[in-house]
Formats: structure tokens, sequence, C-alpha cells
């Protein structure tokens, strides 16, 4: 399929970002009310939205969606105008995670009403590194261009910070959260992406959903390196969870905490989004984990150091 025939809808950032790695930024009609990157693309027309107010704290916007989900409704809404006017050929969606984004449920019922098009969904569901890779293999295919040389690319971005790192003595526990109330460790690709960065992944398993974390395990684990990355959060928003989480009465017993080694990221950008920007992320995790080997600029931008006292009021 030529590419001026293309008129694609990616209704999930990190689809978008694989668009882009491909050079099609320029084919995408439509996006996501959460798509922000490239920057280009916040000129598309916006077909999804939250059924629930996004603002407040993390305890609180863990309540509005779990009462979403407890009364079987979707959390996210597409706007089935938007796409009858657009008439795209592709739409990319997810099958991952119901709460991070539109599900492939949602978007085939959207699909359905639509009358002066029927466009393919390509539906991804990645949960390590291989599956992101296949990811990019398969939507290259379904809309006919090459994939390899940006494959190439990414992947010998990985393989530079492997093998500085997989001779390492010093590879410390590293604890990564995803949210902060109720607590929450980051699972699928992130264990596998601290590994690779010369760390030793806490709670997460990798290629398994995220899963919640009791603090009496985090007590008990005492990492050496505390990473927050909350789903959704940039860097403003997750030193408030900071906050959050020194206000707990064992927050200032932690190893972590008392070296030092507390790190908020902007995981809205990075960390939470399993497209080409993976790589940045492991890329952060090395300038946190192991700074005399790695200095790739992120921080201040992608990661920054938590101050040893953090204000909490």
């Amino acid at each position: 399929m030529a590419d001026m025939e293309l008129r694609i809808v990616s209704l999930i950032p990190s689809a978008t970002e694989i668009l882009a790695q491909l050079g099609l930024t320029h084919q995408i009609v439509g996006r996501s009310h959460e798509c922000d990157y490239p920057v280009e693309i916040l000129t598309r027309p916006v077909c999804t939205e939250p059924k629930f107010n996004p603002v407040g704290t993390s305890a609180e916007i863990h309540d509005r969606v779990t009462d979403l989900l407890q009364s079987a409704l979707s959390v996210y809404r597409v706007r089935t105008e938007v796409l009858e006017q657009l008439k795209p050929t592709h739409i990319l969606t997810q099958a991952q995670c119901e709460v991070c984004a539109v599900n492939l449920a949602d978007v085939e019922q959207a699909v359905a009403t639509l009358t002066q098009t029927q466009p393919q969904i390509i539906s991804l569901q990645p949960n390590t590194l291989k599956d992101i890779w296949d990811d990019i293999r398969r939507v290259a295919i379904a809309l006919g261009i090459e994939s390899q040389s940006s494959l190439t690319q990414l992947q010998t971005r990985v393989e530079a910070c492997a093998t500085k790192t997989q001779a390492l003595s010093d590879r410390p526990t590293v604890a990564c959260i995803e949210w902060a109330e109720p607590l929450m460790a980051a699972g699928n690709w992130i264990p596998e992406l601290v590994e690779l960065a010369g760390g030793q992944s806490l709670f997460g398993v990798v290629g398994q959903h995220s899963p919640w974390l009791q603090w009496d395990a985090l007590v008990a684990a005492d990492p050496e390196v505390i990473i927050l990355m909350p789903c959704g959060y940039d860097l403003e928003r997750t030193h408030q969870d900071a906050i959050a989480l020194a206000k707990h009465p064992e927050w200032p017993m932690l190893r972590a905490v008392q070296a030092g080694s507390v790190y908020v990221t902007d995981g809205n950008q990075y960390f939470n989004r399993p497209g080409p920007r993976l790589v940045d992320s492991l890329e952060i995790l090395t300038e946190i984990l192991h700074a005399h080997l790695f200095n790739f600029g992120y921080e201040g931008t992608g990661w920054q150091r938590l101050p040893a006292q953090v204000k909490v009021n």
C-alpha cells in the first residue's frame, strides 16, 4: 500500500511513536487524547476521551477508575463522530491494559458503527522487549513498509547498554514503583530493562502485569534504589507522589531513602509507553544505576534524584 493511501488513527501513545519510528507521522490523521509525541502529532484531531476526572491524588484517580471497572463500564470513550469524518484506513489500539488506554473491544464496537469506511484494526499487546520488536514488525507489515532499519537502530542501542553492564559485579537491588496510592510495583518490560541496565529488579516479573505491593514487602526487601515511574505522570506530578510516599511512617527507614538513592522519572513519556522510547528508558536506568559508566543527558528532563529530605507539608 502506498504511503499516500494511508490514513491512520492511533489510539495509544506507544503506537503513535511506533508509527513515527517507521517514518509514518504524516500519515497519522487522528490520535488519542494522550498522544503527544512527536510534537507535530498535537495538530491531529483527538478521537478518545476519559470517562473519569483525571485530576486529583493517585488514590482519588484509582478509586474513580475502579468504580468504572466494577460497574463493567469502559474507562475511555471513542469519539465515533470524529472517526466517521476522518475515514481512516487503519486504527491502532491495544489489548494490554484497560486502564491505560481505550481497549480493543471499545474500538471494535466503534468501528462497527461507521458507515463510510471499515478500517483495519491493529491491536498491540506487548509485555516484553521482544513483543515490542514484534509489534513494530507487525505494524510495518500491515502498512506495507520496511521495518528492519528502524529495529536495528533501536536494538543496537540496547546492545550497547547491555554490553557495558553484563560484567558488572555491583548490581543494586531496585524497586520500581508504578503507582503510589495504593502501592504498585512495575511489571511487564520494566524488570527486563532494570536487568539490562545493571540492576536487580524486585517485585515485578518479566512479562507479567504490574503487581500490587504491600508496604510490609517493600520494607522487608529494603531496596538499595527506589525509582518512581507512576503511569501517566510527568516529573512534576511524580514529585507530588513522592511527597505522599514520604508521609508513610516507614519511608524514612528505607535504605534507599537514607542513602539518597530515590529517583523520580517521567513515566508518562518513557517507562509507561511500550514503544521505541523504552530504549530511552533503558538509557535513563543506566544513568541512574551506573552514572560512572553512562551519561546520555536525560537528567533533569527524564529523571531527577529526589532530595534526601522531602517536604511533606
